[in-house]
């Protein structure tokens, strides 16, 4: 645990069931877990991406101030996600819940396997970086050394991002 808070912004996505259901019972734990949730983009359908066979998505992003280690946010998340009732079975496959941590302050995390951040492909992903973009516009990616309304003008992802609340 830090003994100061930091800004965390995930990115929350459901294909499966009531999708605006679930990602507002994730955004409540989320809230109760990992830490204040002080901002929350509009919701977002996009088509799958990846495995387009798959029903469209809806996605939230979220700046969150907490006091837990990257690690940390990474396990509660995790956890969250199974309380949910996502089950884990590969890649870009249809879920229930996906919480994904985009960027933790302008930190830079390599843990291998487990934790990458900045998420390594959130500049390639107009379904990040629309609804990040809606929240934190001046937001840095500390690696690329530019905000996410930059990372956004200049996206080549031509996959529709659609407002939806």
């Amino acid at each position: 645990m830090r003994l100061d808070s930091i800004m965390v912004y995930l990115l929350l996505g459901s294909n499966l069931g009531k999708r605006e259901e679930i990602l507002n019972a994730a955004i409540h734990k989320i809230g109760e877990r990992i830490g204040l949730v002080t901002k929350k983009s509009s919701f977002y359908e996009t088509a799958a991406w990846g495995n387009e066979d798959q029903p469209s998505f809806i996605n939230v992003a979220l700046e969150v101030e907490t006091f837990l280690s990257p690690l940390e946010v990474l396990d509660k998340a995790l956890y969250i996600e199974e309380e949910l009732g996502r089950i884990r079975q590969g890649r870009w496959t249809a879920r229930l819940i996906d919480i994904d941590i985009v960027l933790y302050g302008d930190e830079v995390v390599d843990e291998q396997e487990r934790l990458q951040i900045p998420h390594p492909e959130m500049q390639f992903r107009k379904f990040v970086l629309e609804p990040l973009a809606e929240i934190a516009p001046d937001g840095f990616h500390p690696k690329l050394k530019q905000t996410i309304s930059t990372l956004l003008s200049n996206l080549n992802d031509n996959l529709a991002v659609i407002k939806v609340v």
